[in-house]
């Protein structure tokens, strides 16, 4: 019997330890509901490699995430909706690319803050936007011209 009494309450501390491990583990992945802050977007012709829950970077540090992405019917342009945190004031000249970690890291959007004294507000567009750029392309085309130098 008191073996039983033994067995219960060390799956009670394991059990306790594994609610423990969730809690902290949702808490620093950054996965819960964003409060605050700005949600903007910007329209691209290619969003290669990124994807909801993607970083959005200024000068390398994360400063928000992706939240929809989706096609406009009318451009066929791929339309991003970012939230930036509470913290992050970006002037309205400002730019978004898609670039990589290297080359063989994962995508992330990057913004440019522009020069203008006026400031995105929540809802507002960026314009400036540059599309990812294809890697194997790149390295197609070079190839190929190379093979077209040698005549």
């Amino acid at each position: 019997m008191s073996s039983n009494i033994v067995e219960t309450v060390i799956g009670a501390v394991v059990l306790a330890f594994a609610t423990i491990f969730l809690v902290f583990a949702y808490r620093t992945a950054d996965v819960g509901p964003r409060s605050g802050g700005i949600e903007l977007t910007a329209a691209f012709d290619n969003v290669d490699g990124i994807s909801v829950g993607s970083d959005v970077r200024m000068s390398g540090i994360k400063v928000g995430a992706i939240v929809s992405q989706k096609l406009d019917p009318k451009t066929y342009r791929a339309v991003v909706e970012i939230s930036l945190n509470d913290d992050i004031e970006l002037p309205e000249d400002s730019s978004a690319k898609i670039t990589s970690d290297g080359l063989l890291g994962s995508n992330y959007l990057a913004l440019e803050p522009g020069g203008s004294d006026d400031m995105l507000k929540d809802g507002g567009t960026i314009s400036y936007t540059q599309s990812a750029i294809n890697i194997q392309d790149l390295i197609g085309q070079a190839i190929f011209s190379s093979g077209q130098d040698k005549k």
